[in-house]
């Protein structure tokens, strides 16, 4: 039951070229468009779908210049049949130079390398290929002298164009992998290379507690620095998690100027089949059933035995109808850490071994005839979902081979060792137990039965559609299909399939205004229109944020040329529309520039006019900031009147403050004392003590961060905003599953 050669993506173009996009040029497919295996009744649409997401690419031809696009989709719902696509039009029609960021994983990267191998047949045709594949470059495997040599050749006059051979490179999503790989281009001279780079988990962006944050942050800057990298280029990234506040981090760090939806075929089952349409095909894990700290499990619950019976069930009748050059797949996840992998593991191995022996029993032996009931049960539950289903007989017939010609194998890095890779050929039925190895991207072949005895617990519902491995190209064999899952993984299951469509449908409406996705941002915290089962699943996402009492600001504020400009703009533009005036504080320092202020300006104008337009660009602070927007944006919705107090510290002056380890020393300056009436006393209260004395209060600044790139040692617009813990705590709370 493979996904292989299912129906391909489809994609609709939502947003039209708007300013700042390169002028239009027409890519068209040439012979490597051509050695592609895609479906023949689908091949015209994919061809002319990647040619109008190229088509939205920087012109291979043109001046340097460099453009940011999103690709958005379901899971599992095709994504490699389009990079891929895209990536063979880019050789077509001049691209020098395609990168592929392939995963976060070793198991995922290599599975997604082997893959773009396989279909652009870089391994099955002979030396005259017209590509030439580096993995995982570095400078100690001269990289770097391999893309020099097989660029210089574009340059030969007289070269044969197979002798012009683009270079493909496919690299992990890891800080020190991309720090491998910007340390070889730079070795490079790629003024004039026209560079296609891929990034094919563009939404691993964070709010996600499975990972390490700092890793995570500092991948993205890395991707900032690769972009830096390449003069000429274009910038897709792909993504799979359509959740707003993922989307936000996406829109603040690396900036996408156009958007592609990529919606699937008609074979695909995503989430709203399986939660909205088909609820039935959904089984509730009790809690007593799931395995935690607090209750340990000392024999297989009974809800994997029903899971296992029902799998082996739907394998029978995968041989009966002739289907073993496919694969039919089942999937326990119990948790993220590896010791119960191996308890799991040792039951549904336990189970196999006792159930042949029952099987082999005679006919009328108790224990056959027990086990054989519960075989007719698993077999009553799939009728019900499956048209045409083999007699209970036939069954019977299959169920000692579809029982022990199953591969199981546990999935994971236990004792260090690595992650096994699964040879799908090797078998038609698998069983595989593991956890975060079936994640992000992780595609089980031909999945029909997944255990999932894990709570929701601190993830947010991302994180949680992320495990989602059993959507895919399935529709010819969704009644085989069975989901176990505990109660609020349901719930959020449901919730966040509602969400997924609520964001692509305001993605597809607002691609009618024409305006970049920078404005969809804003609008978003715009919006005083609440719809529950939405909102709890951004609430939730943002729970990790804490506020109160606390000053709030960026610590990269100077990451960006781009922003910069935009922040100062910014700046100038509020400050000619709501003159500030001095500020009666407490302020005795001599030669000292004076602190000038606002005092009751309505919240909703700050809100709408400043901090929804001031520009973050590093990972951290756009979590941090989108958090604190959706504070003061539901605020607002029970506060309409709700005022504010702004300030300009040192009258818009610049103020010089440290730099180091990618955070700002101190931004506040300290307390300050004098002689005051023959006595030593408090002259300046400090940066942290000038707020308002009510609501939330906003300090506008222009710091020199002192580094020796000249665009950081300028006038940085710089925003810190401090949030009352009563207007936190009363705003951000903890919403209920939907």
């Amino acid at each position: 039951m493979s996904t292989d050669g299912a129906d391909p993506p489809v994609t609709v173009d939502i947003l039209p070229d708007g300013a700042g996009n390169p002028p239009p040029w027409d890519p068209q497919p040439g012979p490597e468009v051509g050695l592609l295996n895609l479906p023949a009744g689908a091949r015209n649409q994919i061809v002319e779908e990647a040619c109008r997401i190229l088509r939205r690419c920087v012109d291979p031809n043109g001046p340097p210049q460099t453009q940011t696009g999103l690709a958005m989709g379901y899971v599992q719902s095709g994504k490699t049949t389009s990079f891929t696509t895209v990536t063979a039009l880019a050789r077509d029609n001049g691209y020098r130079l395609v990168i592929v960021i392939a995963g976060t994983t070793e198991i995922l990267f290599e599975q997604n390398r082997d893959r773009i191998i396989e279909s652009l047949q870089l391994e099955s045709r002979p030396r005259s290929t017209p590509w030439r594949h580096i993995t995982q470059p570095h400078l100690r495997n001269n990289s770097h002298i391999q893309i020099r040599d097989t660029l210089a050749q574009w340059d030969v006059p007289n070269a044969m164009p197979e002798e012009r051979r683009t270079v493909l490179v496919t690299v992990m999503k890891h800080h020190r992998h991309l720090q491998n790989l910007i340390d070889v281009l730079q070795q490079v001279n790629l003024q004039n290379v026209p560079t296609l780079l891929i990034d094919d988990e563009g939404d691993q962006a964070g709010l996600n507690t499975q990972v390490n944050q700092g890793d995570e942050s500092t991948t993205y800057r890395r991707l900032l620095d690769l972009k830096t990298a390449l003069p000429l280029h274009s910038y897709l990234q792909y993504t799979a998690t359509p959740q707003a506040p993922l989307l936000i981090n996406l829109v603040d760090v690396l900036s996408p100027t156009f958007a592609e939806i990529l919606t699937p075929g008609a074979g695909y089952v995503g989430g709203a089949d399986f939660f909205l349409r088909n609820p039935t095909l959904i089984r509730d894990i009790p809690v007593a059933q799931v395995p935690t700290n607090r209750n340990v499990l000392n024999a297989p619950p009974a809800t994997l035995t029903e899971a296992m019976q029902l799998f082996y069930v739907g394998v029978a009748i995968g041989y009966i109808n002739g289907q073993p050059e496919q694969n039919c797949s089942m999937m326990v996840h119990p948790s993220q850490r590896t010791d119960p992998h191996r308890q799991f593991h040792g039951w549904v191995t336990t189970a196999r071994t006792d159930w042949l022996q029952i099987i082999d029993l005679p006919d009328d032996d108790p224990d056959k005839i027990d086990l054989l009931a519960q075989f007719q049960r698993a077999y009553d539950d799939l009728a019900t979902t499956t048209p045409n289903i083999p007699t209970f007989a036939q069954v019977v017939s299959q169920l000692r081979r579809s029982i022990s010609l199953t591969e199981i194998t546990e999935l994971n890095t236990r004792g260090n060792r690595r992650t096994p890779q699964i040879n799908w050929g090797q078998s038609y039925s698998w069983i595989l137990v593991g956890g975060q190895s079936m994640d992000r991207g992780f595609t089980v072949e031909g999945l029909t039965v997944t255990y999932m005895p894990r709570s929701l617990g601190m993830g947010n519902a991302d994180t949680v559609q992320q495990r989602a491995r059993f959507f895919g190209y399935k529709r010819p064999y969704l009644g085989l299909c069975r989901i176990f899952v505990g109660q609020d993984v349901r719930r959020a299951f449901r919730s966040y399939v509602e969400h997924e469509e609520d964001v692509r449908g305001e993605l597809a409406t607002f691609a009618q205004t024409q305006r970049p996705l920078w404005e969809w941002r804003r609008e978003f915290f715009l919006s005083r229109q609440l719809r529950p089962t939405r909102d709890n699943v951004i609430d939730v996402a943002y729970q990790r944020m804490r506020f109160g009492d606390e000053w709030v600001y960026p610590n990269g504020p100077h990451d960006t040329a781009d922003a910069v400009t935009a922040n100062a703009a910014l700046f100038n533009q509020f400050r000619a529309a709501h003159p500030f005036g001095p500020y009666n504080g407490l302020d005795l320092r001599q030669n000292s520039r004076r602190n000038q202020v606002i005092e009751n300006i309505p919240l909703q104008t700050v809100h709408e006019e400043l901090l929804t337009r001031y520009r973050v660009t590093r990972l951290e602070d756009s979590q941090q900031f989108g958090a604190m927007l959706r504070l003061i944006q539901l605020y607002l919705i029970d506060n309409p009147n709700a005022t504010c107090t702004v300030f300009l510290m040192a009258e818009g002056n610049t103020r010089r403050r440290d730099y180091q380890d990618d955070q700002i020393v101190q931004l506040f300056q300290g307390r300050q004392y004098a002689q005051i009436n023959g006595a030593r006393g408090i002259s300046y209260p400090g940066d942290r003590e000038v707020r308002g004395a009510n609501g939330i209060t906003i300090q506008m600044g222009y710091l020199d961060l002192g580094q020796p790139n000249a665009l950081v040692g300028q006038n940085i617009p710089h925003l810190a905003v401090w949030v009352p813990s009563s207007m936190a705590r009363d705003t951000l709370s903890q919403p209920q599953g939907g």
